[in-house]
């Protein structure tokens, strides 16, 4: 008999699958809260049960978490796990602890097909979403693991990110129903303002999550023109900024925050330069009114395949003191858990890559060269 994961449901997918079983919805939420609350996978230990509805959940259904493959601890107390997910990929998840909250840092997906010139997870391609499950059992790992690391019977994860592999909005069917466990009281009730969904920018889908599940919205923004965000985020042929703009204006609607977060990865020479600031501010300003966004500068974390440097220290502060002198509030991501490559743009897991991702960088590097100007050129 085909056995159920029951991770894969939120609050009423269970509802719906206890009430095939007979079962009223109490029942479903006294199960939900022995699952996500208290990290409970034996039924025979769920007390409180009746006896024939747990004989029925013996037969009928499991709680699969996902193999954990490996786990690494940095110095400053970052703690990241490698995820066995099947067919030879495996995701990474990390949990990031800080004085006032912990922040898990969750994968959607076996790699990534969006291939952003400065992810290490892009570079590997794409195998395949994640389930509801997969997606969940990442959180409810990571949360009942730490409470037996740390002695303690309180909540420790305050915050979740969707900042891991993958891109969230290209495994939106998956994402809501994870995203919906997140949030609800019986789950792990955690606050809209602090589960963050990051975008690379899939417009219909920023929409659809407007209404849907509204939460926190980072997007993953990285260049202030089209023309240098087509050669970064590939999504932005799709997706150009004057769409993307427009969708974060509707978002702020019915999003929890009065404020969307701007993800930009500092490139030495590439996007960092007074120029790139100056047209960020054009931009923001054309966009919206007041203080509608926040820009979070991050410091690239290299690999050998992508070409590309981190910008100076010194170069990323003068960013940012020009975006905050034009009224733009801007932080500088502290970098955490680069030790064990668990930092932004680090996560890369491994990926049974289905996308042929290496023929595809080869070629938009052969392309970026024979663009770009000659030694000496004069610029327009």
């Amino acid at each position: 008999m085909t056995t159920t994961n029951l991770l894969d449901f939120d609050l009423e997918g269970l509802v719906a699958w206890c009430g095939q079983l007979g079962e009223k919805r109490f029942r479903a939420t006294q199960l939900f809260r022995w699952i996500h609350q208290k990290g409970v996978s034996d039924f025979s230990l769920m007390s409180d049960l009746a006896k024939s509805l747990r004989e029925k959940l013996a037969g009928q259904a499991t709680i699969t978490p996902l193999q954990v493959l490996t786990q690494q601890m940095s110095a400053d107390g970052t703690i990241k796990w490698l995820f066995d997910v099947g067919g030879g990929n495996a995701v990474e998840t990390v949990f990031i602890p800080e004085t006032d909250r912990g922040t898990l840092c969750i994968s959607s997906q076996a790699g990534c097909a969006v291939g952003c010139r400065f992810c290490s997870t892009g570079h590997q391609g794409f195998s395949r979403n994640l389930t509801t499950g997969e997606i969940t059992a990442q959180l409810w790992f990571a949360e009942h693991f730490l409470r037996k690391h740390l002695n303690t019977d309180e909540r420790v994860i305050s915050n979740v990110v969707m900042m891991g592999m993958g891109e969230p909005l290209q495994n939106y069917s998956a994402l809501v129903p994870a995203l919906r466990t997140m949030l609800d009281d019986h789950g792990y009730g955690l606050s809209r303002r602090r589960v963050t969904v990051s975008t690379s920018g899939v417009v219909p889908m920023m929409d659809r999550l407007s209404q849907d599940c509204p939460v926190a919205l980072a997007v993953s923004l990285h260049a202030p023109n089209d023309a240098l965000r087509d050669h970064l985020v590939p999504l932005n042929r799709k997706y150009p900024l004057a769409e993307l703009m427009q969708s974060c204006q509707h978002y702020l609607e019915f999003g929890p925050r009065d404020f969307i977060t701007f993800e930009y990865c500092m490139l030495d020479g590439v996007n960092d330069q007074p120029e790139h600031a100056r047209q960020l501010i054009d931009l923001v300003r054309k966009s919206g009114k007041g203080a509608w966004c926040k820009f979070n500068l991050i410091p690239f974390n290299p690999f050998p395949e992508s070409g590309l440097k981190r910008s100076p220290q010194s170069v990323v502060l003068e960013f940012g003191r020009m975006l905050n002198d034009a009224g733009i509030v801007t932080t500088v991501r502290k970098t955490r858990g680069d030790d064990i490559d668990a930092a932004c743009g680090q996560l890369a897991g491994d990926v049974q890559d289905r996308t042929r991702v290496e023929r595809r960088i080869v070629l938009q590097r052969m392309a970026d060269i024979q663009a770009a100007p000659a030694p000496g050129a004069q610029d327009d």
